[in-house]
């Protein structure tokens, strides 16, 4: 008979650092696991994760709480029903597309190509820092960087301070982390954050004006009664964390696994056309958002479990990438895939990361600079990395590296 999962090891901090033997017995054991006593479920497959998405009648995205660590180490709901409001990526038809178009065709190819150059400009100068100084912490002196400057950019933010921007992106995710204790959560949900007084300011300057940019598309969907100002205020906060976030994680868990593996290193170096094939395994491997959550508004099923309504079920991306019934080798890099792109790593189904294009950009372009400038990368010996105390996200806190040049 199988033991019954402790339902503490999903916020263990030993298996939030390295949560994939505890992914592996979940596939085995429960593709849909109830974290005893918590109405929280847990959906691990790939398969099921997949199902789950596209049932967006049974599985909302309509976000009613926030979890935290209860003092057992559970898992534990905050509800507020419906007083966050619902927009966007915590948004169900019809609203989810009103809020998508509104922002998406700021967020396709032509923008991208727009972009490209700054982004080798910035990248260039970064890693020419970084080289003069031999060995860096690559999260504060690039990884981190990259990504707040160029949502900054695609946005249309006028005079950004980076800093603030980071630590308001951080904050974000860091309340839906799930491993702060209650009055943590409570603590940064009620603090005051400037940065949001800040885009409401420049919200009612495009509102003014709408530039030729995300933030102006976003006004002129206020102005259209699209959306209300309120609606076009959470837009651009959700997209400034996550935007952050995803290429952040993308960025240092791409460079960590190339520092742990000089051979992999080489080869692309050799044929940078595959660059891009390794930043979907990167993705796959090391999913930088590990898992998002929805609400169940009736009793439903989903594989043989049965899950009532009020229950708070959590897709885990990172475990559906290293499912080994979809992925031959789930925990190797592979440049070789059939089709590179299959991990869910930027979600699947109408809720697909509307930054994904900007987010493969990025790392196409930082980690091919990177590899073209240097001979080795490999991790200091002295400061190994270590990862930020989440279960949503997959990023290094700290990675330093060494970088040789010829």
């Amino acid at each position: 008979m199988t033991q019954e999962i402790p339902g503490t090891l999903l916020l263990d901090p030993q298996v939030i650092d390295d949560p994939y033997p505890f992914y592996r017995r979940l596939h085995a054991e429960a593709p849909v696991w109830e974290v005893p006593g918590t109405g929280v479920f847990t959906v691990s497959t790939f398969e099921l994760v997949a199902e789950a998405v596209g049932r967006v009648g049974d599985f909302s995205s309509n976000m009613t709480s926030l979890l935290y660590r209860d003092d057992a180490g559970l898992p534990a709901r905050f509800s507020f029903g419906d007083a966050g409001g619902q927009v966007l990526a915590t948004a169900d038809p019809p609203l989810h597309a009103i809020h998508r178009g509104a922002v998406f065709p700021e967020l396709v190819a032509k923008r991208m190509r727009e972009l490209e150059p700054v982004i080798i400009d910035l990248a260039d100068g970064l890693v020419t820092t970084a080289l003069n100084d031999g060995t860096v912490e690559f999260m504060a002196a690039i990884g981190n960087i990259v990504p707040m400057t160029m949502i900054s950019r695609l946005t249309g933010f006028r005079d950004s301070n980076l800093d603030d921007l980071w630590n308001s992106a951080v904050n974000g995710t860091r309340m839906l982390g799930s491993t702060l204790s209650f009055d943590e959560l409570i603590e940064i949900a009620t603090s005051g954050d400037t940065v949001r007084a800040w885009i409401t300011d420049q919200l009612s300057a495009a509102l003014k004006d709408p530039g030729e940019d995300l933030l102006g598309a976003v006004a002129r969907s206020v102005i259209d009664d699209v959306m209300s100002e309120q609606e076009g205020m959470i837009i651009l906060t959700t997209l400034l964390s996550a935007g952050g976030e995803t290429t952040t994680s993308l960025l240092g868990n791409a460079v960590r696994i190339l520092a742990d593996n000089p051979e992999l290193q080489e080869h692309l170096r050799q044929n940078p056309d595959q660059i891009p094939t390794f930043a979907e395994e990167a993705l796959r491997l090391e999913s930088p958002f590990r898992y998002l959550m929805r609400s169940v508004p009736k009793d439903t099923t989903l594989g043989s479990a049965a899950i009532p309504a009020g229950s708070t079920v959590l897709l885990l991306w990172g475990a559906a990438n290293r499912d080994a019934a979809e992925f031959e080798r789930p925990d190797e890099i592979d440049l070789g895939r059939r089709i590179p792109r299959r991990h869910v790593a930027f979600g699947r189904g109408i809720h697909t990361c509307v930054g994904a294009p900007l987010a493969r950009l990025e790392a196409r372009i930082v980690l091919g600079v990177l590899l073209q400038r240097t001979t080795n990368i490999t991790l200091e010996p002295q400061h190994r990395p270590s990862w930020v105390t989440s279960l949503l996200v997959r990023r290094h806190h700290e990675l330093p590296v060494r970088l040789q040049v010829h």
